[in-house]
């Protein structure tokens, strides 16, 4: 396969996720935008490994695959379309083999864990889903300042929180429970009250916890950025605008997470990711 072909297979696995994150991608310079493409097209695929094949050992033997893969394409030898697409950004971008081996790492973990006792528990999971996907991406975008890898590790998590408490109903009734187990005992929620979509004042509470807390952890990633990086990353600043409109949306709804996916349209990702821009050009 061409690498013009592994490009354009990545950018419609990209579209056909219809994310959140691909609106800022179009932001960026060519060289830039094909290089995320194909990384956020790794990250679906290992990501749809877990959640789309229902056999554990058929999902490890998968993920196997993919570790595989990501040796292959360092040594300049890879065969899916994914990694003929990320070894033309090696050229270009330090992607470390070790980090994209912690993110299979971190979505091996669900084959393994389905619930967190604590927050602390919690965070080595996202760490390894989220925040070294934020150092890696950061790495793509450019940076001038290391302290803008404490931004992006940051923001990263931020993201992932995000997409927990938006996916609480979603999750539960794969079987998966990402808030933590204390937390749900201190509000006086169930693990059956979420796959069993019941509300109640005190699944409220708990959800306005968990909102309070990323939106606290997107204020201090944001107030990490030096000014000198603002511009080089601009991608993440559009991605958090995006993220905490919809975390917004999540509050005004009422937090009805447990029955239905509460989204943003695409006309409003797009008006978010222009005034962004315009702000941080």
């Amino acid at each position: 396969m061409s690498p013009e072909q592994a490009n354009l297979y990545c950018r419609q696995r990209t579209a056909a996720s219809h994310s959140s994150f691909s609106a800022s991608f179009r932001f960026l310079e060519p060289r830039r935008r094909q290089a995320i493409t194909a990384f956020y097209a790794f990250c679906r695929e290992v990501d749809d490994v877990v959640d789309e094949i229902r056999e554990p050992a058929v999902a490890r033997a998968k993920l196997a695959w993919w570790r595989g893969e990501v040796d292959a394409l360092h040594a300049r030898r890879p065969t899916h379309p994914v990694g003929i697409a990320l070894a033309e950004s090696l050229q270009h971008f330090n992607l470390p083999a070790e980090q994209l081996h912690e993110i299979i790492d971190g979505m091996e973990m669900d084959l393994d864990q389905t619930r967190y006792p604590d927050f602390k528990a919690l965070h080595l999971y996202c760490y390894r889903v989220a925040s070294v996907v934020g150092l890696l991406a950061a790495e793509i975008f450019g940076y001038q300042d290391r302290r803008t890898l404490k931004y992006a590790h940051d923001l990263g998590l931020a993201f992932q929180l995000t997409n927990i408490i938006r996916d609480v109903g979603e999750d539960a009734r794969r079987g998966r429970i990402y808030l933590p187990l204390d937390e749900l005992a201190r509000f006086g929620v169930a693990p059956a009250d979420l796959s069993q979509a019941r509300y109640s004042e005190q699944f409220q509470r708990l959800m306005e916890f968990q909102i309070a807390r990323a939106e606290q952890i997107y204020q201090q990633a944001l107030g990490q950025l030096p000014d000198c990086d603002r511009k080089s990353q601009r991608a993440g600043l559009i991605m958090a605008a995006i993220y905490r409109r919809l975390l917004d949306e999540i509050r005004r709804d009422g937090c009805r997470v447990l029955d239905r996916r509460v989204r943003l349209s695409p006309l409003t990702k797009l008006w978010l990711a222009w005034r962004t821009y315009l702000r941080e050009a």
